[in-house]
C-alpha cells in the first residue's frame, strides 16, 4: 500500500495541482476564514485523493481538511477503532496561492486512532517522504536517520522556525527572549510538512508551531518521530491530534528537544 498511496498523491498532484501552479486567479480562491485560503486545486486534489484512499480500502474512512471545513463533525472519525486516512490535499496554500513554494501534499493512515503510516509529497520536485511506525523513514527510497539520544548539541548550533505572529503574546514575549540562545530563528516556510520534513532530514534542527490541526501535522510528526525526532506538546506532553490545545514543538532529537524547551519556553 505504500508505494499505491505515493503513486495516488502523483496522480492527484498530476490531474489538479500543477496544472494550477501559478495559474490561479482570484475565481478560483477562496477564504474559509480569515487569512484561510482554499483553492480549486485543494477542492479537486482532494476529490481524487479520497475516491483513490476508498478503492484501495474500501472498508476505511477518509478524513479531509476540505471536507471537514464543511462537515466539523468528521473529526470525530479520527477516534474510529478502524482504518482511517487523514489527508491534506495542498499544505501551504497561501504559498501555492501565490504562486510560490513551498507547499506539499500529505496523507497519514490511522489504525485504531494511532498513526502507522504516512506519505509527503512534494509535487514540484518529485519527492516523497514515507514513514512507517516501527519501520523508519525515507525520501524516495532512501532512509532518513538523525538520532535521537546523543549529547545535547549546543543551542548556538540549532536553526528552526518560530512563525512568531501566529503566537499569543505572553508565548511570544517568552520565546523571543529565548531565541537569542539559539543560532537562528526563522519565521518559518508557511508550509508545516516541508517544515517536518526538513526536520527529519537533519537540514533544520526545530520548529514550533501554535496551531495543531491534525492533517497539518500528523503526517510530519511521524516521520520526524520515525527518524529519530521528537515531537510534543510546549509542557511536554505527547501530541495527541485529537486534543485542539495549541502548541507542539519539534525537535530532531531527544536531546535538542530538552535545550529547546529550556531556551525558548522557560
Amino acid at each position: 500500500m505504500i508505494d499505491e498511496v505515493g503513486q495516488l498523491l502523483r496522480d492527484a498532484a498530476e490531474q489538479a495541482v500543477l496544472p494550477w501552479f501559478r495559474r490561479l486567479s482570484a475565481e478560483h480562491i477562496d477564504e474559509k476564514g480569515p487569512g484561510d485560503l482554499v483553492t480549486v486545486a485543494d477542492r479537486r486534489s482532494e476529490e481524487i485523493i479520497t475516491a483513490g484512499l476508498l478503492r484501495l480500502a474500501p472498508d476505511s474512512v477518509v478524513v479531509g481538511e476540505e471536507a471537514v471545513s464543511a462537515d466539523a463533525d468528521l473529526l470525530h472519525r479520527l477516534r474510529d477503532a478502524g482504518r482511517v486516512w487523514l489527508v491534506d490535499p495542498i499544505d501551504g496554500t497561501a504559498n501555492f496561492a501565490a504562486g510560490r513554494r513551498p507547499f506539499v501534499m500529505m496523507v497519514a493512515l490511522l489504525d485504531g486512532g494511532q498513526p502507522v503510516a504516512s506519505w509527503i509529497y512534494d509535487p514540484v520536485a518529485d519527492s516523497l517522504a514515507v514513514a512507517r511506525r516501527g519501520a523508519g523513514s525515507a525520501v524516495d527510497g532512501v532512509p532518513l536517520g538523525v538520532g535521537g539520544n546523543g549529547a545535547a548539541p549546543p543551542l548556538r548550533t540549532l536553526r528552526g522556525a518560530v512563525p512568531l505572529k501566529y503566537l499569543p503574546d505572553r508565548v511570544r514575549v517568552t520565546v523571543q527572549a529565548g531565541g537569542d540562545q539559539v543560532g537562528a530563528v526563522l519565521p518559518g516556510q508557511h508550509c508545516a510538512g516541508r517544515e517536518h520534513w526538513d526536520i527529519a532530514a537533519g537540514t533544520q534542527d526545530f520548529a514550533l508551531f501554535w496551531r495543531t490541526l491534525p492533517w497539518d501535522h500528523v503526517p510530519g510528526t511521524l516521520l520526524v518521530e520515525e527518524s529519530g525526532g521528537v515531537a510534543r506538546r510546549l509542557d511536554g506532553g505527547p501530541y495527541d491530534f485529537t486534543d485542539d490545545r495549541a502548541g507542539l514543538l519539534v525537535a530532531r532529537s531527544e536531546a535538542a528537544w530538552q535545550e529547546l524547551q529550556r531556551a525558548l519556553l522557560g
